[in-house]
């Protein structure tokens, strides 16, 4: 059986340690309530754009003179992954799951060649663990986890339409972690571009309208393309964020109380030694009386 001072050593770091992942956890449920409000406001707007999207129909077929670019489909010959996930961790499987899922694509892509395949990490935990997976890649972009701001996130993904305009890739896939509740996160892999059909048993469901088209159909269509993508490179964005906060809530959560079980046990374990040594001290004292008389 440990000391008595080993074991009090224990509890006062197990102690310290539970104040941490305490106040982690507070920390992260007051983030969580503020990021959990942005996507669910942003959805309903996102939702709703690309619902017209739908109702307007096709921008036009492929190689067509007044198609959308972002529409082009070519062979897929270079590919851009963006791996979205924290620039820390301490929040359970979150960047894990990202990190797992960007692999298994890269794999995919292991027919194409290496300088073919170009990787963008959005947060610092992606790029640490994929950045040498790639010959190529895109300088890391950390700063807008923390404090996303669409000006920010429409900087990026304007970066990478040009970028896939220009012919510099013939497909952009995203993974991300999809905010669900604050105890639940799913990995999400989403062809950003080019923009993919609705499927079919969707568009069944989606009750088709007729507009009144003021200047004209393709140019409402041509702008209103890049506004769509725009907005749901931000909720990838907003969605992550909520997805982060509320892991790392729920695994500081964990910890805090593993840490309290764990204290029971230490003191469990430190009133039995210390009753023990309370014993053997009384047990000299008899030995030695009886020894005098």
């Amino acid at each position: 059986m440990a000391n008595l001072k080993e074991v009090r050593n224990r509890i006062a770091s197990v102690t310290s340690t539970k104040q941490i992942t305490s106040a982690m956890k507070l920390v992260s449920a007051s983030k969580l309530k503020r990021a959990q409000d942005n996507i669910t406001k942003m959805r309903p707007y996102a939702r709703t754009l690309n619902e017209i999207l739908d109702n307007l129909g096709n921008a036009a077929e492929e190689g067509s003179a007044d198609g959308s670019p972002y529409a082009v489909k070519r062979e897929v010959r270079k590919v851009l992954l963006v791996a979205v996930s924290a620039n820390k961790g301490l929040c359970g499987a979150f960047n894990a799951n990202v990190i797992k899922r960007s692999s298994q694509l890269l794999k995919e892509y292991a027919h194409l060649p290496a300088e073919n395949v170009t990787i963008l990490c959005i947060g610092r935990k992606a790029f640490a663990a994929l950045s040498k997976r790639a010959n190529r890649q895109l300088p890391v972009q950390d700063t807008v986890v923390d404090k996303p701001t669409f000006a920010h996130a429409n900087e990026i993904a304007s970066d990478i339409m040009k970028r896939f305009v220009d012919g510099e890739f013939d497909r952009v896939d995203i993974v991300y972690n999809e905010f669900k509740t604050a105890a639940s996160q799913n990995v999400v892999t989403e062809q950003f571009l080019p923009i993919a059909p609705e499927a079919a048993e969707n568009d069944k469901k989606t009750n088709k309208k007729d507009y009144i088209y003021q200047p004209n159909k393709e140019e409402i269509i041509l702008n209103l393309i890049p506004a769509s993508l725009k907005t749901r490179f931000y909720k990838v964005i907003l969605d992550s964020q909520a997805a982060e906060h509320g892991a790392r809530m729920t695994a500081m959560h964990k910890a805090t109380d593993n840490a309290g079980e764990l204290l029971k046990e230490l003191k469990l374990s430190y009133n039995k030694a210390r009753q023990a040594a309370i014993t053997n001290e009384i047990l000299e004292i008899v030995a030695g009386a009886e020894a005098l008389n």
